[in-house]
């Protein structure tokens, strides 16, 4: 049995402005697109990464920041236009090479994938979270959390 749903709302700031839609897939570790990534399947490859082997593609990713090499704005910009890429991120800290990513597949392709800067405190994998703009153009991020009671070992539900 769940315990209730639990909403809480962020401000932050678009590197990127969009709307989206999507569970949360939370990293406390940066991730690099340029060989962490899979763009075909929207999987992580990076060995040394905590997410190996889960799938960003449709989730919201939230995570510090970004990693490592500028060809991370060609894969991402890549697993956007092939539909393997998160559905928008969140960050603590702007990203330069993601917002290019970004901001190219958009020019090249139409399709825009909102990148925020805003405190991912509090939300865990598996949240709702959509992803839009206030009146003043900055991002607003709803989350919506369901979370599991303790139960001791032995309890039936």
């Amino acid at each position: 049995m769940t315990q209730p749903v639990e909403a809480f709302e962020r401000a932050g700031i678009f590197q990127l402005a969009g709307e989206a839609e999507g569970r949360a897939l939370v990293f406390s570790q940066p991730l690099s697109f340029w060989g962490g990534i899979d763009a075909e399947t929207g999987d992580i490859t990076d060995h040394s990464h905590p997410g190996l082997g889960q799938n960003v593609a449709g989730k919201i990713l939230v995570m510090p920041s970004g990693r490592g090499s500028s060809s991370s704005s060609s894969v991402l910009a890549e697993a956007i236009r092939k539909g393997t890429a998160p559905a928008g991120i969140l960050l603590e800290r702007p990203d330069p090479i993601l917002a290019v990513g970004a901001i190219v597949a958009e020019f090249l392709y139409g399709i825009r994938m909102p990148l925020v800067v805003c405190d991912i405190a509090g939300i865990a994998t598996g949240d709702r979270i959509a992803i839009g703009s206030g009146e003043d153009g900055r991002a607003i991020t709803r989350v919506q959390t369901e979370r599991q009671p303790l139960r001791s070992p032995g309890c039936s539900p």
